[in-house]
């Protein structure tokens, strides 16, 4: 039985089981075992099993189980891990490219229109020209996108662009970094499995950390009291990756049922996020413990204008970044975002 790899799965450690001559799949996620989104992806997980008649496995591996999460891009290419499902921000010293993929800040105006573009407008094959320029040849793009945008974490109100000042916020390296200092923050990179511990023992104020639901599966309510929602800056795309010479020695159904898999995939958890996320942000408005902040149009405007500096500062670092941000803009023009 040919080994095989996919990418967004799974509790820490699960493995899903069919067919008794079936290999498992090392995956590693950027996620952490007991996150909303480790065990919806785990769920779902199940259905590729049943379009293979359980011949395709997976043993979920949570962030940093078998490397730093930095480095999962060479793992897999070097076949140590199958794939992975991680975000591309996190790759933003291999090149600026990557932190304009990963997630061009204040840009898009919901998740829905920045996965389309990434799974139907060009997004994916602009992740994966860099990839062929990084690692040539060793790894294919599956698919990538958000699955909601980011609802800040804080431990202080921030009701505007002025509220940022001097605030110590985790941020992924790379665009996000760029904007909160330009904004006048203090941004840190912290691994997303470290921001409870940080924002307890007061490293950071705030955390650039995942959407809702996955915050509060996290516990980040019961120490950051004033989230801010909707998010007003991130949406971490997130992305699909699979070791080249794996997915080619497999058959061409089974190539087939992982690319339908993961478009499926996608969508469902973009959906799922947003209606989970609603049901608890309405629970914890009644509650009255939290104060949820949404930012007016007037400061969401000044933030982007902010961001739109920082895009245009990545995009000269590299023909790579360069390339990805006329990509970007360029589908934002199709829809009339410009």
């Amino acid at each position: 039985m040919k080994k095989i790899l996919i990418s967004a799965l799974v509790v820490a450690g699960l493995t899903f089981t069919g067919a008794a001559s079936a290999k498992k799949l090392k995956f590693q996620m950027s996620s952490k075992a007991g996150d909303w989104a480790h065990t919806y992806m785990g769920e779902k997980a199940k259905i590729l099993s049943d379009l293979t008649d359980g011949k395709l496995q997976i043993e979920g591996l949570p962030t940093k189980s078998v490397v730093p999460h930095r480095e999962t891009i060479d793992a897999v290419a070097n076949g140590i891990l199958d794939g992975d499902f991680n975000a591309i921000a996190y790759f933003a010293g291999r090149d600026p490219a990557f932190a304009i993929m990963g997630d061009l800040i204040a840009g898009y105006d919901t998740p829905k229109q920045y996965q389309e573009y990434c799974m139907h407008g060009g997004g994916k094959e602009m992740l994966q020209k860099i990839y062929d320029s990084v690692l040539p040849g060793k790894i294919l793009v599956l698919g990538c996108g958000p699955y909601g945008k980011e609802a800040l974490v804080s431990k202080v109100p921030i009701n505007g662009v002025a509220d940022l000042k001097g605030v110590k916020i985790r941020s992924p390296e790379g665009l996000a970094a760029d904007v909160f200092r330009r904004a006048g923050a203090s941004p840190s990179s912290i691994p997303f499995s470290e921001v409870y511990t940080s924002l307890e023992k007061g490293i950071v104020d705030a955390a650039d950390a995942s959407v809702y639901i996955n915050n509060h599966a996290s516990g980040f309510h019961k120490i950051a009291k004033y989230p801010l929602y909707p998010g007003i800056h991130s949406m971490a795309n997130l992305q699909t990756i699979i070791n080249k010479k794996v997915f080619n020695k497999l058959s061409k159904q089974h190539q087939t049922a992982l690319t339908v898999w993961t478009y499926m995939t996608w969508t469902a958890k973009l959906r799922d996020a947003g209606l989970d996320g609603r049901a608890q942000v309405a629970k914890d408005k009644a509650a009255g413990d939290l104060t949820i902040i949404d930012w007016p149009v007037s400061e969401r405007a000044k933030f982007r204008q902010i961001a739109v500096e920082a895009w245009n500062s990545a995009a000269s670092k590299s023909p790579l970044a360069k390339e990805a941000l006329e990509s970007n803009l360029s589908y934002m023009k199709k829809i009339g975002l410009l």
